[in-house]
């Protein structure tokens, strides 16, 4: 048995999952998300040459400690990746995470010294940077064109091999808790791999999963969606419960799975377990911060923690909509009504909402922008939050994509920035006045507070409000490729965009140029309906069912004993840097924290992002929304 429980169907592929995931095959080719020998021989001579600086330094290191030479050539010392590249889903152009894993005579002061001189003394790397006050502390670099990010830890041994198991959870005694973060990024990877019946069927859904969710723009931890980790434990439970399964069939069975899913009813691979090493872990049966939590999906490996604790109920909203629809499409795929592209077409977020806010920042060179754009999108999932809290705000939603600024609004300046849709009304369609400046103008505020470290001459930040025409100013080709998306839910696409732009024809536009179409369609959608529901059985619906409630008595039974309780609730006490009530402080500071960079919020300022106010009418009336302000430039 995998998991939790047993297995929904052990059944094998039928000729039909297999032609089904053949064509999956050929959809991911076209989509160019598979990568080639070329890249993969890229990644491993950066990885190679990294790993020898790495053992250089340590070497280096060790002889300045006044280690015996022949000790300071036998310390050892590890580079190991972990996440999508480790899981082997990455695609063309993603960056690498990685750790460098050292004996315990070597401190993280000299990673952040010694280590981050050399790597920036080294010709071949194009950029560095030291990310050291972070929750997880990193070195960010570029070599080749290869994004890498680079954590540390130390463990309490004398060397580090090749051989060391990183799973073996003694390893963590009497380590810093930074060092166990980061350790956590190998270990959580390699479980899910050891934790899949199937690892080729794993990687092939889980390649089509994070396509989709990229499409879907519900594809980022650090905005309150879904990161890569937490997208692979989701798709290796669905791998568990059908372990047999074709990629085609796991990816119907994941979306079947997930609209149904009784949230926030945690998401578990294996049984939680005690360790006595003193590190707090996911339970919201002792630590009040997790029963906030909305989105449980908890990694396997202690401490447990919850990988998706940035969601908010703005953002499961949207994720479970994209689970719910898309579980539609899936029916439509297996039934030959439509192919995969329409599974892989992105969401229509620009045309879908008729006001937004920009968030847009500015840098005066690249690597400024870099930080400071780093720095703003670690803190912009608590925007919407705030914006929600707004009476006639009936949604606020996050497009997690980066766009750049065109050259006649940036004026030449480096700049990214981010969009908001508002979905925005009152219910009895009054007339009221809306005031975005408090909530920006704190959002601001709390952002300048943290750039302290950072903060350059010429990092600013914008907020626009902004109709759905003026986003023509802003990102034409989007809009332009959104409406080129045709609508067709329901039906088969038997003609394609043409180069003019022009709407597709579905199949159930033509049978309403025949006669007797009418009856016809109607035909057509009992014929489908009768086809979708036979995709499953009653059996598989009804354990499918008992999977979803089992899982309620199965997490509140006390798996853990007495003394894990008692463990816990000290470590809570003593240790505030756990990742739940970092963020929680964090969220309560949005509305509270002054700073003294703040100068471009002055009302006075030009610049000043807080010209929002909104006289609004209730969208469902189609009434025009006027500005008593109009947007700064």
């Amino acid at each position: 048995m995998f998991g939790m429980t047993s297995a929904i169907s052990d059944a094998l592929p039928t000729d039909i999952d297999i032609q089904l995931t053949k064509s999956l095959d050929e959809a991911l080719s076209k989509e160019k998300v598979i990568t080639t020998d070329d890249d993969l021989s890229q990644r491993l001579e950066v990885l190679s040459m990294l790993n020898n600086l790495a053992k250089e330094w340590i070497r280096e290191v060790s002889m300045e400690r006044n280690l015996p030479e022949i000790t300071a050539d036998n310390v050892g010392g590890l580079v190991c990746t972990f996440g999508s590249y480790r899981l082997g889903v990455y695609h063309k152009g993603a960056d690498i995470d990685a750790i460098i894993i050292v004996p315990r005579h070597i401190t993280r002061a000299d990673y952040f010294s010694t280590f981050y001189n050399k790597l920036k003394e080294n010709p071949t790397i194009n950029y560095v940077r030291a990310v050291e006050e972070a929750f997880v502390p990193v070195i960010k670099m570029i070599i080749q064109g290869i994004e890498i990010d680079m954590l540390f830890a130390r463990l309490a041994l004398k060397e580090v091999h090749e051989d060391t198991d990183l799973q073996q959870d003694d390893l963590l005694r009497n380590l810093n808790p930074k060092c166990v973060r980061s350790l956590n990024g190998c270990r959580v990877t390699d479980s899910i791999l050891r934790l899949v019946p199937n690892r080729e069927s794993f990687k092939k859904t889980l390649i089509a999963i994070k396509l989709w969710a990229k499409r879907k723009r519900v594809y980022s931890n650090a905005l309150g969606y879904l990161g890569g980790v937490s997208w692979a434990m989701l798709v290796a439970r669905i791998c568990q419960l059908y372990p047999n399964a074709a990629p085609a069939t796991l990816i119907h069975k994941f979306f079947l799975i997930f609209s149904k899913w009784q949230w926030p009813q945690p998401v578990l691979l294996k049984p939680s377990y005690y360790m006595d090493l003193g590190y707090p872990v996911w339970d919201p049966r002792v630590n009040m911060s997790d029963r906030t939590h909305v989105m449980p999906i908890i990694t396997p490996v202690y401490p447990q923690q919850n990988s998706t604790f940035n969601v908010s109920n703005s953002t499961l909203n949207i994720i479970q909509e994209e689970f719910k629809t898309s579980l539609d499409i899936m029916g439509e795929i297996l039934t030959g009504e439509s192919s995969w592209s329409k599974l892989f077409q992105p969401s229509k977020f620009f045309t879908k909402y008729r006001y937004f806010l920009a968030i847009t920042v500015f840098a005066n060179c690249d690597e400024d922008l870099f930080e400071w754009r780093g720095l703003v999108e670690s803190k912009l999932r608590f925007l919407p939050s705030s914006l929600e809290e707004i009476a006639c705000v009936r949604r606020s939603h996050l497009n997690p994509d980066q766009f750049l600024l065109p050259d006649k609004m940036s004026q030449g300046r480096p700049s990214s920035v981010w969009f908001i849709g508002l979905e925005i009304g009152k219910s009895d369609g009054t007339v009221v006045n809306l005031d975005f400046s408090t909530h920006i103008r704190d959002f601001c505020i709390l952002v300048k507070a943290r750039a302290h470290s950072i903060f350059r001459q010429g990092m600013d930040i914008q907020v626009n409000h902004l109709k759905r025409k003026d986003l023509r100013n802003y990102v034409p080709f989007e809009l332009k490729n959104e409406k080129a998306i045709p609508n067709t839910v329901g039906s088969k696409i038997i003609a394609r965009l043409s180069t003019e732009g022009r709407n597709s024809i579905s199949e159930s536009e033509e049978l309403q140029k025949s006669p007797n179409s009418k009856k016809r369609i109607a035909e057509n959608e009992i014929d489908n309906n009768k086809k979708r529901k036979s995709l499953l059985s009653d059996k598989e619906q009804d354990l499918i069912l008992e999977l979803i409630e089992s899982q309620k008595s199965k997490t509140s039974e006390n798996e853990l004993s007495d003394n894990h309780t008692n463990s816990q609730v000290s470590t809570e006490e003593e240790n505030s840097s756990i990742p739940n009530e970092n963020e929680s402080s964090e969220k309560e500071s949005l509305l509270s924290t002054t700073s003294s960079h703040s100068k471009t919020e002055s009302e006075d300022s030009p610049n000043s992002p807080v010209s929002n106010k909104y006289c609004i009418e209730d969208e469902s009336d189609n009434k025009e929304l006027r500005l008593l302000n109009p947007p700064v430039a």
